[in-house]
């Protein structure tokens, strides 16, 4: 059973380190869902088609298959705490980017700052995430994660909450004005709202460089997974990460897994506008979703494992996703938001539930089944475009049909969404049977 070791660590001693990697998960919400309110803020200065706005999510998502497993062999040779440290100095260069980026008005220098950004996340995530997991028993891992989910979401809601007051102010009035002014006119709104992330993104690389240089006095204690069982003959059962196909089920999960969370927090308030909600109602609609993830984790915390155990809670989530993507696609205007807020619901404990059943008994090949969960964090930067591209085909096709502009966008981004379904059926097959494939052998 994977476990810190005992010599090293007992329930007293946790708590403190549980708060510090909680305060890195805090850091993971707020940066990381920002995006909702960038991605219409970009689509909006930078003139972009649905599909490119949502590069802005792919930026940063894809930066976790460069790095994850360079981030692995780092943390092997600085350690833990000082890749953490190091993590956060990075995200806080990432920040400075924003600046010049902002000042040219330049969509590719804005990709760049969020892709720095998200290989300094990526050193925490890959240090983060193995730690909490291992720093108990397997049997609670989700429940530790779930507490780690908490602090994340709520750091996104305010993250959401504070960058889409802040960029997305006085959006629709630009949007109106552009498309009747001069070029020149037109050049100076759009620099005007540019303007809007500099002080935003100073404070941000600030607080994230300060907070690099005191993570490193951290009190984070060592641990390490315990060794993987041996067979009746007193030899190891498993010699190569290949031999482990719970392992690769469990990252092809949490690559579709990502996309859908990605999906539904990231796009909810470009949808609420394409329905024909303003910016300034729509600005709130990310904290919904998110909202619905604390309330589930919240949950998680009280019943894993004591009432239900990890694997039935990630079953009930596939399975929620599976009705509320159904929902999303026969429902219209509001009410079709809400379905898309409910996918928290669905969405919370599927990453606390995975990363237990999918390291366990994986022994000293754990810290490189930890980069290609982090890998799988990759899902975020390719499934969200995806459904960019499907709402772009889908607008041209009903548009050329004979519908009005208008109708024909928020039909297409509401029928785009089937691109769930598959997600949440593949998130059901490794709840169901994939976590118990511990062999190739049938």
């Amino acid at each position: 059973m994977l476990q810190a070791n005992s010599t090293q660590k007992n329930q007293n001693n946790t708590f403190i380190p549980t708060l510090i990697i909680a305060g890195l998960f805090f850091i993971f919400g707020f940066v990381t869902w920002i995006n909702g309110a960038l991605i219409p803020f970009m689509k909006t200065i930078n003139e972009l088609t649905e599909t490119q706005s949502y590069f802005v999510a792919s930026a940063s998502y894809i930066s976790f298959v460069v790095m994850a497993l360079p981030a692995s062999y780092i943390l092997t040779k600085i350690g833990y705490r000082k890749g953490m440290s190091l993590g956060l100095i990075i995200m806080a260069i990432g920040a400075l980017v924003f600046i010049p980026a902002a000042e040219a008005r330049t969509y590719w220098v804005f990709l760049t700052g969020i892709f720095i950004q998200g290989i300094g996340m990526t050193l925490l995530q890959t240090a983060a995430n193995p730690y909490i997991t291992i720093l108990g028993p397997i049997e609670s891992g989700a429940k530790r994660i779930a507490i780690m989910g908490i602090a994340n979401k709520v750091a996104g809601a305010l993250g959401s909450l504070i960058f889409g007051a802040i960029l997305l102010s006085g959006i629709d009035e630009v949007k109106e004005k552009i498309g009747s002014v001069s070029e020149s006119e037109k050049g100076v709104l759009l620099d005007k709202m540019a303007d809007s992330v500099f002080m935003p993104y100073i404070i941000m690389a600030v607080v994230l460089f300060v907070l690099g240089i005191l993570i490193r006095k951290a009190p984070l204690p060592h641990v390490e997974p315990a060794p993987i069982e041996e067979t009746n003959n007193g030899e190891t059962a498993k010699t190569s990460i290949f031999q482990f196909p719970h392992l690769w089920l469990g990252v092809l999960t949490l690559f579709v897994y990502v996309g859908a969370e990605v999906i539904a927090g990231d796009t909810i308030i470009a949808y609420g506008i394409s329905l024909g909600f303003s910016a300034d109602e729509a600005k709130f609609f990310t904290t919904f979703t998110l909202m619905a993830m604390v309330a589930t984790y919240a949950l998680g915390v009280v019943l894993i494992p004591k009432y239900i155990k990890q694997g039935t809670a990630l079953k009930i989530s596939a399975f929620l996703g599976i009705v509320f993507s159904i929902c999303i696609l026969l429902t219209t205007g509001y009410t079709s938001i809400l379905f898309v807020a409910a996918l928290g619901i669905a969405n919370a404990l599927v990453w606390p539930a995975v990363w237990p059943l999918t390291l366990e008994g994986l022994g000293k090949f754990t810290k490189t089944a930890s980069a290609l969960l982090i890998m799988a964090i990759s899902g975020g930067a390719i499934i969200p475009p995806l459904y960019g591209r499907l709402v772009d085909l889908n607008k041209h096709e009903l548009i050329a049909s004979g519908i009005n502009e208008t109708d024909a966008i928020a039909n297409a981004a509401t029928n785009s969404y089937w691109i769930l379904l598959p997600c949440y059926v593949i998130i059901l097959f490794f709840a169901l049977w994939g976590h118990k494939l511990k062999s190739w052998k049938i």
